[in-house]
């Protein structure tokens, strides 16, 4: 069988975080599982959504023997059976002139002789002697060929089977191409047939049983392929030994090169690289601004290489992920993340970092409680909550909406004593007490729950926005099909250099409110920070107020919606702190301290809540000073004006709003595609010009 070559695929490491092998786990939002499942379902509705196939009758006429035989193949399986190729009889003048297609219970198995085994195998035949038919005839017809059924009978002296089984007949398995190269990768990934077969039912969204093929199919696809997969194994270490000595190499350029850049590297016993590791100077210059909260990412290995690639990310002031260091690990099975961390503490020059964002894998965490004793590890909400279906759905059957709504108010709880009393309610209520994976969160819930994590600086780097940013950065270094060196030179290298280019979170922002603090945060804060504080602005007007004796306050939704939070104002050290410890997490002020600094007459928030960390002065990136000038000028005003009288004209019917919306959607696509000058002209000259 002919194996399509493999190319340097990466995949995520899909063993759950309880350690138990049998355990799978299934990324949501995974575009291939969406795909396969859609596929399947496709494939398995197929057979009812065709037309009727009518019964052959002696005389049809057919084009060719092929086609002949795909309608008498669809018939038999719409009648319960399958039909075989028996003989051909062909002759000088018109080749091939005869074909008989019979069932496949026709005739009867020879007896064979018997192997020199002590035990030999008696397997009982399937043939019966069935006398089920069709047998073709080619002649000539204005001078082409044509077939005809000469002979045909139905009758069977067996069983026809239901449809839910005669799909298991030999004759309608069958292995697609992309599902071969799957459980190539699975069965090099160290999978078991029966776990692949397991995963591949998963992925697809299927029902145990309903895949086209059964596990005798792959085993033997797998033996089949057995003697092709150690050759390209030993190919593909060849390989991945030239294109990493080609790696080592481009990084010595590099370092040559460019100012900054490092890179650590080990050898096995015969000279042979096993472990490199990369970083350049923009990342480490980032790392000393913004590496107080780190993310690590090693869930992504090549199957090719058989390597494990593991990354660090940060966050700067414009809500961007920094790339900091990749490292490439030979033999995934024996990842030493010590090592891992030891190579980024070098890189950066000893200065470890306050928080840790990690996965659930026991070893990173071993690992880290070792190199960076003193930082305190997180586990990402997200990161919780896309494991909850896989472990959960199938366990809880109907009750699992419940479940999943009661989880999701038990990660957002603001008191740890309230978390523990009801994660008890929960676990008591749907009898999950002695699963494994109740078990592992509960032991891991000083990392993940809002209530655990609330007093740590995660500088927003847990929100669904910078996931989907890492997650898409990673896409996209990892769409490459080729070899180490061109991974290395034209992705990891241009996503490291973001300083270089101006990003579209700069732009101008205006004003929501009349507010002076406002306006004055905007001329202090990036664009990524002051909308976020611009939300929590916007939110506090919805907010009453109730001083309380001791000079602080309560702050409540007016309808009452959420809790209430208790804000201690001290007006000496102009301080204000609040309960629900939002700027403690984000550093950006909540809506409740807000709504007491705009009761007190505040017009400009105190300097101390403007963290260095997001301000315009703290930026990478040589800012447009237009932009910051701009803030208060007449573009701003004329802006608002023109959106005022368009937003009430257009109002006034459905047709001047269906005009306008369409209008404006054309513009704001038209403006997105125009090239940035590097010499722009200020909006206000224009307006006055």
């Amino acid at each position: 069988m002919a194996i399509k070559p493999l190319h340097n695929i990466w995949i995520k490491r899909q063993q759950c975080p309880c350690g138990d092998w049998k355990c799978y786990i299934k990324y949501e939002g995974d575009d291939h599982s969406t795909v396969a499942s859609q596929s399947i379902k496709s494939e398995l509705s197929s057979t009812s959504s065709q037309e009727i196939v009518f019964t052959p009758y002696v005389g049809q006429i057919f084009k060719s023997d092929d086609e002949a035989f795909e309608y008498y193949s669809n018939f038999a399986r719409r009648n319960g059976f399958s039909i075989r190729k028996a003989r051909s009889t062909e002759s000088q003048n018109l080749g091939v002139y005869r074909r008989d297609f019979v069932c496949y219970r026709s005739g009867f198995n020879q007896p064979r002789k018997k192997a020199n085994v002590e035990h030999p195998r008696d397997r009982k035949s399937v043939r019966c002697g069935c006398d089920a038919k069709l047998y073709l005839t080619k002649e000539i017809v204005d001078g082409g060929p044509q077939w005809y059924i000469s002979q045909f009978s139905n009758v069977h002296n067996h069983e026809l089977l239901e449809d839910d089984q005669v799909r298991l007949l030999p004759a309608y398995r069958k292995i697609e191409n992309s599902d071969q190269e799957r459980i190539l990768l699975l069965s090099k990934a160290g999978f078991p047939v029966n776990r692949i077969v397991k995963v591949l039912e998963l992925e697809k969204g299927v029902q145990p049983g309903q895949l086209p093929f059964i596990e005798k199919d792959v085993r033997n696809f797998v033996r089949s392929c057995k003697k092709t997969v150690e050759e390209n194994d030993t190919m593909l270490n060849m390989k991945r030994d030239s294109d990493l000595m080609e790696l080592l190499d481009a990084c010595k350029v590099a370092a040559e090169r460019e100012e900054g850049f490092v890179y650590n590297f080990t050898t096995d016993e015969n000279g042979k690289v096993e472990n490199i590791a990369w970083t350049y100077g923009d990342s480490v210059r980032a790392f000393s601004l913004f590496g107080d909260v780190v993310t690590i990412d090693t869930s992504y290995r090549s199957i090719t290489y058989s390597m494990i690639l593991g990354m660090w990310f940060g966050i700067d002031n414009h809500g961007r992920p920094i790339f900091s260091t990749s490292r490439f690990k030979i033999d995934p099975k024996t990842c030493d993340f010590v090592t891992l961390l030891q190579v980024f503490i070098g890189f950066m020059g000893g200065r470890r970092p306050e928080i840790v964002v990690t996965d659930m894998d026991s070893g990173l965490r071993d690992a880290l409680a070792i190199e960076m004793p003193n930082a305190k590890q997180i586990i990402s909400i997200w990161h919780v909550l896309s494991k909850i279906s896989c472990w959960f759905s199938l366990q809880l059957g109907v009750q699992y909406s419940d479940f999943k709504s009661e989880f999701d108010v038990l990660c957002h709880l603001e008191n740890v004593e309230d978390f523990e009393h009801q994660w008890n309610h929960l676990v008591a209520r749907f009898g999950i007490g002695s699963d494994k994976h109740i078990s592992l969160l509960f032991s891991y819930r000083t990392s993940w729950p809002f209530c655990y994590v609330r007093n740590f600086f995660l500088a927003r780097i847990t929100t669904p926005e910078y996931s989907k940013s890492v997650e898409i950065f990673l896409k996209n270094i990892l769409s490459v099909q080729s070899s180490l060196p061109c991974f290395f030179e034209q992705q990891v290298a241009i996503a490291a250099k973001f300083g270089s280019e101006k990003s579209e979170q700069l732009l101008y922002l205006p004003t929501k409110t009349c507010l002076p603090l406002e306006e004055h945060a905007r001329t202090v804060l990036t664009p990524f920070a002051f909308s976020a504080l611009q939300q929590e602005i916007v939110l506090s007007m919805q907010y009453a107020i109730t001083e309380m004796a001791n000079g602080s306050y309560l702050v409540r939704h007016y309808k009452k919606i959420e809790r209430e939070c208790l804000v201690i104002w001290i007006p000496e050290d102009e301080q204000v702190h609040c309960s629900c410890k939002e700027f403690e997490h984000s550093g950006v002020l909540c809506r409740h301290s807000l709504r007491v600094l705009v009761v007190k007459n505040y017009f400009q928030i105190p300097v101390k809540y403007f963290l260095l960390r997001w301000r315009m002065e703290s930026s990478l990136i040589p800012l447009d000073d237009q932009i910051i000038s701009n803030s208060n000028g007449e573009c701003s005003q004329a802006f608002h004006s023109l959106t005022a009288n368009l937003f009430s004209e257009s109002f006034v019917s459905k047709q001047r709003f269906s005009f306008v919306h369409g209008k404006l959607t054309q513009l704001l696509e038209h403006v997105r595609n125009m090239p940035v000058s590097d010499q722009s002209t200020s909006p206000n000259n224009i307006i006055k010009s």
